[in-house]
């Protein structure tokens, strides 16, 4: 038999006999791998770990812990709830199944009957039973006509449909005990590795999410190999819970969601809006300090400027419908803030010496979203962008680049985003009409973002397909306080709009040149930011982005004028103050405040008065002795720095999880 080399991630060389599996590699490097084992990469493939392999290949062993491992036992489990279910729900026909970035789920249409809390109970019953008889995951190849038989004779109509569109691809089955599906894999060994089970909840969706077709059930669950994990993972659920930014939003009065005004049209109510034009005027401070220019731009634009762009046709099914005028007169909602700088960087002409220009806007904009997709703050169809665009020229890329990483880190380590990984958002090779542009410039901007990556130190992965339709992107994926990761700030970079839109510079040899833009976006959505940013604090702000830093409590009405030259004089020095002027009794106003979680308590009575003092409580921290008010402006002068960090309560801080416990929760932003 033919020997083959097999080359680990580290460099290490193996030879095996041709055919060797995944398990014995493991087996071969050691036990307690082959234990932990959930599949194998070859080649850039996923391999399930019974699978041969016949030539020298690259291998990597997958366990749990990575994101291909969970993957992989995620859309195992997938197979084993389908299990469950027919066996419970005879006559059930299956749509898709697949992991996602917090379990998986399973659509499924089960005649004459809708799925309560005690089914799912049922059914997680019935998959740990069917777990613990530990049936192989095995591989079947078939014949598109052999496959095309099997569901016509078990009448699912559904995956006959799938079929349709796999006519000229390899077809495989999986099979693990009485359950057969239409799979590519891959999956676990066997049905005994799947331990921990927990279905979370139960929804509909439309078939091939058309909402004219077929309503289905979708069952959402997940899986870990220990008890422990599911424990620290249902704990965080509920911690994500007590932060959900849409509860937090209405309990402390921060933004309003009416379908009188608009589903995913967000109302900001003044403590919202205070919260906002908090975080607007920090980035604005840095901005100006960098060298950005400000400027403003309309709603609505000419539907000629996106054709150009290529936001329209690229974006269609994304924006709103057209404003048609007359045959010659149309506009768009303006689902993106680039075009209309490009004019604004075209309106004059520009010379070597005048790059780079850079325009900075909080501009909003606007997207056709499903209403099923809407969620709070996070998912909207009106929102605003801290965008910029820098226009500059090809020998001033890296540094500008560079220095756009740079603000994008600091604005993430002022807001105690500390936790953050680097993805660099390429274009997918194999589907190149996807993209404007020639391949030539879309080689040239990866090439470049990636030498910047590495110039930055910055720890990435490269991720294809996930490119703007315009170019490649630098996005920030940041683990909030519990543990979840969300993209935030991106960065991109862009050879095509400035051709699309025929921007030139006069260069030093007297001759024209083609600036390059970089789009970049610290916040992304403002919107989407303040709901993680909501959800990361717990509603627990910083003093210095606090909507109301401080709250003056008299203990009774005789001191409701002492209370009143308190709050004006830290008004007057600058600082959010209310006063609680109700003739309630103190403790029920302390209550209060500690539910509005107000940083600053500052009670007021006779003493004080007499002092000039107010007596201090912080929120979640109780009493803190008496301060003057000179004493308490200082202490207010250190805190109102965004470079300060706030009181932050024990008692609501998040709870502690290991990296590889977290939960996965990455919402992807491509809105810049």
């Amino acid at each position: 038999m033919d020997k083959i080399n097999i080359t680990l991630p580290d460099g290490k060389i193996l030879e095996f006999d041709g055919g060797v599996t995944g398990m014995e590699i493991a087996t071969s490097i050691s036990e307690g791998l082959a234990r932990n084992a959930v599949g194998i990469i070859v080649n850039d493939e996923p391999y399930d770990l019974s699978r041969p392999i016949e030539t020298d290949a690259h291998v990597s062993i997958l366990k749990f812990d990575d994101e291909e491992g969970k993957a992989i036992y995620w859309h195992s489990s997938a197979h084993l709830m389908a299990e469950a279910v027919e066996s419970i729900f005879p006559g059930t026909k299956f749509g898709i199944g697949p992991p996602v970035e917090n379990g998986f789920y399973y659509d499924m249409d089960i005649p004459d009957h809708q799925l309560t809390p005690e089914d799912l109970e049922k059914i997680e019953k019935k998959m740990a039973e069917l777990a613990k008889q530990d049936n192989t995951f095995e591989r079947i190849p078939i014949t598109w006509e052999e496959a095309v038989a099997y569901f016509t004779e078990k009448g699912d109509k559904y995956k006959l449909e799938l079929l349709e569109e796999f006519k000229d691809r390899e077809i495989t089955f999986y099979r693990q005990g009485n359950f057969t599906d239409l799979c590519r894999g891959t999956h676990v060994p066997s049905t005994g590795v799947i331990k921990a089970i927990k279905l979370t909840s139960v929804s509909s969706a439309y078939w091939r999410g058309d909402q004219s077709r077929e309503q289905l059930q979708r069952v959402y669950g997940i899986t870990f190999p220990k008890k422990k994990m599911l424990d620290d993972h249902m704990t965080m659920l509920e911690e994500a819970k007590k932060r959900d930014h849409r509860k937090l939003g209405r309990e402390l009065e921060l933004f309003h969601i009416t379908p009188e005004v608009g589903v995913g049209l967000p109302l900001w109510l003044p403590k919202g809006t205070t919260l906002r034009e908090t975080l607007e005027n920090f980035l604005r401070v840095e901005q100006k300090r960098l060298g950005y220019l400000p400027v403003v731009t309309p709603h609505i634009g000419n539907l000629d400027l996106y054709k150009t762009s290529g936001h329209y046709p690229y974006y269609a099914e994304s924006q709103f419908t057209p404003i048609h005028l007359d045959e010659q007169e149309s506009y768009l909602l303006k689902p993106m803030n680039c075009p209309h700088h490009c004019h604004i960087y075209k309106s004059k002409p520009r010379s070597y010496r005048d790059l780079p220009v850079r325009l900075a806007e909080f501009g909003t904009v606007y997207r056709y979203e499903k209403s099923g997709q809407l969620n709070g703050l996070t998912r909207v169809r009106g929102f605003t962008v801290d965008d910029s665009h820098i226009f500059a020229r090809p020998d001033q890329v890296k540094e500008e680049l560079g220095k756009v990483i740079g603000l994008i880190k600091f604005v993430m380590t002022i807001l105690q985003f500390q936790d953050f990984s680097i993805r660099l958002s390429f274009s997918d090779p194999d589907n190149r009409e996807k993209y404007v542009g020639s391949k030539e410039l879309w080689d040239q901007a990866e090439q470049a973002l990636m030498e910047v990556a590495e110039a930055n130190e910055l720890d990435y992965k490269v991720d294809l397909g996930e490119a703007a339709f315009y170019g490649p992107k630098i996005d920030f994926m940041v683990r909030d306080a519990i543990g979840r990761e969300w993209q935030l700030g991106t960065v991109q970079l862009d050879y095509n709009l400035p051709e699309r839109f025929d921007l030139e510079y006069m260069g030093q040899d007297g001759e024209r040149h083609r600036p390059v833009m970089i789009h970049r976006a610290p916040f992304g959505s403002l919107e989407r930011f303040i709901g993680v940013l909501i959800e990361h604090f717990a509603g627990n702000f910083p003093f210095w982005l606090a909507p109301v830093q401080a709250i003056v409590l008299p203990i009774s009405e005789h001191y409701l004028e002492y209370g009143a030259h308190v709050r004006d004089v830290l008004v007057n020095a600058g600082y959010r103050v209310e006063l609680d002027e109700r003739g309630e009794k103190i403790g029920y106003k302390i209550r209060e405040a500690e539910m509005q979680k107000v940083p600053y308590m500052l009670i007021v009575g006779e003493k004080e008065k007499d002092a000039n003092a107010v007596a201090v409580r912080i929120h979640g921290e109780g009493d803190q002795g008496t301060l003057t008010l000179e004493e308490l402006q200082m202490e207010f002068l250190h805190l109102n720095r965004p470079e300060a960090t706030g009181p932050q309560p024990a008692e609501e801080a998040a709870v502690e999880i290991h990296h590889h416990e977290a939960i996965e929760h990455v919402v992807p932003d491509t809105r810049s």
